[in-house]
């Protein structure tokens, strides 16, 4: 695994922290369109991704990893599809864990 150039967890409440920073975060796809897919994220910001979007059909469910340009938008490099079914509360208590007293623990 590389490791050089790790993605931090967020939501939408802690993305203002890492702007011009590599992320990752899991969004409920609300539009997709040409020029980009908005989203939910799992403590019910609304989010922007921009970038190419994937080949393949989006689940509801999509974790995004890239670069966040604000506070609200993401530079997408990957899309990973997360099904259609998520417990949101606990993605977003993985989001708090990474970034609170065992952040040492996560990449």
């Amino acid at each position: 695994m590389d490791t050089s150039n790790p993605a931090v967890f967020v939501n939408g409440g802690l993305l203002h922290m890492y702007v011009g920073q590599r992320v990752r975060t899991v969004i409920q796809v609300i539009q997709s369109d040409s020029g980009g897919l908005t989203g939910k994220s799992t403590d019910d910001h609304q989010l922007v991704v921009k970038g190419s979007q994937p080949t393949f059909p989006l689940t509801t469910f999509v974790e995004v990893i890239g670069i966040a340009d604000s506070d609200r938008f993401i530079r997408a490099e990957m899309w990973t599809n997360f099904g259609n079914a998520l417990d949101t509360y606990n993605y977003n208590q993985l989001c708090q864990l990474a970034n609170g007293e065992y952040k040492h623990l996560f990449i």
